[in-house]
Parts: structure tokens; sequence; C-alpha cells
């Protein structure tokens, strides 16, 4: 006999779907008005974005409703959101740079078919994955591909070094930037390996000014990570990478074993190598340059770049000269690495802070779901993409805004690149993949486990909170 364990949760599938329509209507709406701001007429091509858009709302809308309906309704509506403001902003990029300079730019073009592929990815991920633990049995596999990915731009055929970093590869006349496909290996190795030995690793060792810090047989994995960022960093000369890799180990440990020390270990073992590469690596270092004096007579030369990010969002003031209305042409890859720029100066500095906040609520869904997750590897791999696109946003807006060095990471879903925005879909849909699983009424899990044998044993387990913890993590 089948235990049934009651639960209120809903699907809550209504309010997801107005929520989305919302968010496909204010992207198709940016769009529209970015096409005002600078013809004074709607674009041409804004039926063929409406419709795009709301298919591709349909297609996830219905893929959740069939294989994850007590999924949180509130993650797919910002990304589609953020796509949809990201697609506007590089349009408006495309048709400054064809006033103003003359030349004919396609990026919004390629991104929306960047969309479509994300949309589908994701979507094929939802109904593949059925429940999140399966990934745990691979993750050596994973934690192969991942190292394998972040090696690949230095292979000399390969390679595709832009601007002093080697974190691009070309193949067959096209760019992409493995690290974004890593950093989803990598958490899902990270989660499977930390659940277990969490344990372990959260035992106290020697005290150290009042910190407990870890026993020395527990310290190699940490230092295995270092190691490699450390290679990373001094290869690829690509401080931002190395900086999401290390921290996501970091933020990852913290969440295992709930021990402070291991964010101070974590800060203290990045602060060398961060000082080697700002002396020794002449890219580096200019960048370090940049953060400290970039309006400088003998440095604007070589931060030109970041300067004309800052008069960009000057410019813009509280509210913004209006979709269309900026000049992101003035700016350097104001359709990718500095598109926040774009973003500030025609949304000002209202539509810049609201941007931050879909993002913030984003990562704040992230941990919910790994809060309510009754498992231990998905609750970790929920903090873990949580906490990957968290630190991409402060890493770019804060090398933007000068608030730390600039890198070569992009901004989620906003910027300009397929690899960045077909990942962060597919982040999307383990998310949304994992809430569900958090979300989901006891009996309808019990439901769907399989055999008779399967859901008698798990029924017993739900009755026994003890053996139901252990079944879980």
């Amino acid at each position: 006999m089948v235990t049934v364990v009651s639960y209120t949760a809903r699907p809550r599938r209504v309010l997801q779907a107005l929520l989305l329509l919302i968010a496909a209507g204010l992207g198709v709406l940016t769009y529209a008005l970015v096409g005002l701001g600078r013809h004074g007429e709607i674009p041409d091509a804004l039926p063929a974005v409406a419709i795009g858009a709301g298919v591709i709302v349909l297609v996830l809308q219905i893929a959740v409703m069939w294989r994850a309906p007590y999924a949180d309704p509130v993650i797919l509506p910002i990304a589609v959101l953020l796509n949809g403001i990201g697609v506007a902003m590089i349009f408006s990029y495309d048709t400054a740079v064809t006033k103003y300079i003359g030349t004919t730019a396609s990026y919004a073009s390629r991104q929306q078919l960047w969309t479509v592929i994300g949309a589908i990815l994701a979507v094929v991920v939802l109904l593949v994955i059925r429940d999140h633990r399966i990934l745990r049995r691979y993750m050596w596999i994973f934690a192969v591909s991942g190292a394998v990915l972040l090696l690949l731009p230095l292979v000399p055929f390969l390679t595709d070094e832009q601007y002093g970093s080697k974190i691009w590869i070309r193949i067959a006349g096209y760019s992409f930037q493995p690290a974004e496909l890593a950093k989803i290996c990598i958490a899902i190795f990270f989660a499977g390996y930390l659940v277990s030995r969490r344990d372990t690793l959260a035992l106290a060792g020697p005290k150290v000014l009042g910190i407990h810090l870890p026993r020395w047989s527990d310290f190699g994995p940490i230092l295995a990570a270092w190691a490699f960022c450390i290679a990373i960093l001094v290869f690829e000369t690509d401080l931002g990478t190395a900086l999401m890799f290390f921290g996501l180990f970091v933020a990852m440990l913290y969440v295992a074993t709930d021990r402070l020390s291991w964010l101070v270990i974590g800060a203290v073992m990045f602060v060398p190598p961060a000082i080697f590469a700002a002396t020794l690596l002449g890219h580096v270092r200019t960048r370090f340059t940049c953060w400290l004096d970039p309006l400088s007579s003998e440095n604007y030369g070589a931060c030109e770049q970041i300067a004309r990010g800052l008069f960009g969002m000057a410019s813009g003031g509280l509210v913004g000269k209006g979709p269309g209305g900026g000049r992101p042409d003035m700016v350097p890859f104001g359709h990718s690495d500095f598109i926040y720029s774009t973003l500030a100066e025609e949304l000002g500095m209202v539509g810049a802070f609201a941007v931050l906040l879909l993002y913030i609520l984003l990562v704040q869904r992230a941990m919910r779901a790994a809060v309510g997750i009754s498992d231990g590897f998905g609750t970790l791999l929920a903090a873990g993409l949580g906490f990957v696109l968290a630190l991409q946003v402060f890493v770019v807006v804060g090398g933007i805004t000068r608030v730390i060095p600039l890198t070569g990471l992009t901004l989620p879903f906003l910027a300009s690149g397929g690899s960045s925005l077909v990942c962060n879909w597919i982040i999307v849909a383990l998310l949304v993949r994992m809430s569900d699983a958090a979300r989901r009424p006891a009996a309808r899990r019990l439901d769907g486990e399989g055999s008779p044998a399967r859901r008698q044993k798990l029924s017993k387990d739900a009755e026994d909170p003890q053996r139901a913890q252990e079944a879980m993590s």
C-alpha cells in the first residue's frame, strides 16, 4: 500500500502563462520603441519578432505544463524578459551603427536565432532530464568534459585570441566560448563530489585566529581547484573565468559544509594569484591600471573602452534617453561586453537598477529551489548554478562600473553571444527542473518513481523521516 502525503503546493501554470505573456510583450514593446526612437517608425521586422516571441513562450509553457507542472512560475518569465530586453538593446546598437557610421550590423538577428536555439535546448533538457539526480551518476564524465572545454582555447589550431585573452575557439569560421558550457559541467561535478564528502569536509581541524581550518587531509580538493584556476589565469590570461570557477567551488563548499572558514580560505588563496597577474601579466596589468585610473591622460589611450562606457552611463542620467535615443555605437562592444552601458544610457539608472533586480530575483528563486529540494545533490547544484549567475553579473557590472577590474565575461541573457545565451538557457531549464522537484507534492513524487516496489520503498521512507533523509542524500 502506498502512503499518500499531501501538501498545499499548486502548479500555478496560469500565473506563469500570464507572466510569460507580460515578459514577451515588454521585450517586443522595447524592440518597437527602439525603431521609433531611432528612425521614427516601427521596425519592419516587428511582426516576425512578435510572432517568434509568442511561439517561444507558448512552447516553453507547454513543456513546463507537461514535464514540470510544479516548477517555480517566475524563473522562465525573468529569463524571457531579460532575453527580450537584450535583443532590443542589441538592435539599438545595430541601428546606431547603421545610422551614424554607415555600416551594416546584424548582431540582433543573430541574437534572435540564438534565442530560438537556446529555448529549444531548454525544452529538450526538460523533456530528457526527468529527474535531476540522474546527473550525479555521470559526475566524473562532466568533470572531464569541463576540464577539456576549459583547456580547448590552448589548442593552437583552435584558439582565437582576442584582446589578450585566450577564452575563445574558432571552428569552421564560428567562435565559441567553451567556459560557458564548462561552468555547467563543473557545477554538476562539484555538486556530486561535495555531496558525498560534505561530512568529511565539515570536520573541524586546527583553529587559527579564531577560525576553524579544515583538516590537512581534506584540503586537497580546494588546492586542486586553486591550481587549475591558476593555470587558466596564467596560460589563458583570463582573470574573470578563473575568478568564476574558483568562486563557484568555494561557494558550493560553504553550502555543503556550512562553514564560514571555507569562504575566508578561498578569499585568501585568490589574493596571491591576483597580485601575480596584476604585476606580471601585461594584459591583466592593463586592466588593473584602467580600473584604478582610466581617465588620466597617460592611461586614456589604453583605457578608452571603459572610459567611453562610463561616459555612456553618465549621459543616460536618471531615466535615460529612451530606447533608440542613445549612441551605443560610441562605446566599443556596446552590444556585448558593454551592453550594460548601452542599457544605462537608454533606460537610465532606473532601468539599469530594474535589470539588476531581475537578476537578484532570478538568483533568489534558484536559492529557494536549493533550500526546498529534498536531496543534497539538488541543493548543491541549484545553489551552484544560482551562484554562477550571480557572480557573472557581479563581475561584468562591477567591471563596467569600476567596482572591480574589467574581465572578459558576458552579461547573462543580455549580451550578444551565442555560446553564453544558449548555455544560460540550459541553466534556466535545470533550475526549472529542480524547482519542480522542490515544490512537487510528495504524493506525486511517489506516484512517479517507477516500479511498484520502488514506490512502496519510497512510501516507507516517507513514513520515517530519518530513512527519507538517507534516501535523498
